[in-house]
């Protein structure tokens, strides 16, 4: 055999061995996707984004994170796909919020309970908002509550929920403090919160009950629209911090939202490790704390058995939430 020839056998046969020993050491972190359970423009999108932005700024993943949108039930076919099909997808996050635990809590996503994935992490809370277009003759929430008042028909509330969402829960509670029946208020479901906004500035509902964090990122992008109250215990800080809170107003509710990740049930306990130590160091640093302001976000930092510990207490108790109000429950949610 000719030297020239042992070199290029010797320089291919190194090339292959160095592919095959990178693709044994590819791990969770390696060409990782987000699932943002909804269409662009949502509280999932935002979620979704504020992981793939600080986890690429702190360098902590050496890939681009890939943002997939998977609408469907409110969460529900991101939630049955990643059980059903993709259980052991380590390099795949998927966006949660207090809104997925409260269909959990219900038994909307099909057989599947809330033990059925890992949850991973909480990356920050948000909290419940009463926004009105800009053109909307209400210019508090007194005048929107007199006005279901006087005729509840007359206020067409929507959001990116169903009957049973935390979105439709805002309305109904905010129908409870007008001293109306919720079973009367009209109420118009969308797939998410993007497309909840177009119909609020487009005339064809008059009150949007979603969340603050989502409400200043839909502003900020050009959203021309007005926040009445906001569902928090005080008034928040940063860019709402003029907006009176719901109680101020006359109507007892506070309404905090978890956004967070969970990861399919047979990720592996040292990937899910991975992916959880990765959140911790992530959420440590004073970027992300930056970034997470800048997404109207409010600091709640949980990973690993913490993160599942707090999911499975907030199921609980929406369940109980849901049962006072006399919703139906499926026994999926008795899981």
């Amino acid at each position: 055999m000719k030297p020239s020839t042992r070199i290029l056998r010797s320089t291919t046969l190194a090339a292959t061995l160095a592919v095959l020993a990178g693709a044994t050491v590819a791990g969770p972190l390696d060409k990782t996707e987000c699932i943002a359970p909804a269409k662009p423009g949502g509280g999932f999108d935002l979620t979704c984004k504020l992981a793939q932005a600080a986890l690429a700024e702190g360098k902590f993943i050496r890939d681009p994170m890939r943002v997939t949108y998977m609408p469907g039930g409110i969460g529900a076919v991101a939630y049955n796909t990643i059980v059903a099909q993709r259980p052991e997808a380590a390099n795949t996050i998927v966006a949660f919020s207090g809104g997925s635990l409260l269909n959990l809590a219900q038994g909307k996503f099909g057989r599947y309970g809330e033990n059925d994935v890992r949850w991973l992490a909480a990356i920050g809370a948000d909290y419940g908002a009463v926004v009105v277009s800009e053109k909307s003759p209400y210019k508090s929430l007194q005048e929107v509550l007199a006005a279901m008042k006087a005729d509840p028909t007359k206020v067409v509330f929507g959001a990116g929920g169903s009957v049973g969402s935390q979105d439709w829960m805002k309305a109904a509670l905010l129908a409870k403090a007008a001293g109306v029946n919720p079973k009367v208020m009209r109420f118009v479901a969308f797939e998410g919160g993007g497309e909840a906004m177009t119909a609020l500035q487009g005339g064809h509902i008059h009150v949007f009950t979603g969340d603050a964090a989502e409400t200043l990122h839909q502003m900020k992008a050009g959203s021309k629209v007005r926040v009445l109250a906001v569902m928090s215990d005080k008034r928040l800080p940063g860019d709402l911090s003029a907006v009176p809170t719901a109680k101020e107003q006359g109507a007892d509710i506070d309404w905090p939202t978890v956004r967070g990740f969970y990861v399919g049930p047979k990720v592996s306990d040292a990937d899910y490790k991975t992916w959880s130590d990765t959140f911790a160091r992530m959420m440590a640093t004073p970027a992300y704390a930056k970034q997470r302001e800048q997404q109207g976000l409010y600091p709640l930092s949980l990973t690993g058995a913490e993160a599942e510990a707090h999911v499975k207490k907030q199921v609980a108790a929406y369940r109980k939430l849901v049962e006072e109000l006399g919703l139906t429950v499926a026994p999926a949610a008795a899981k």
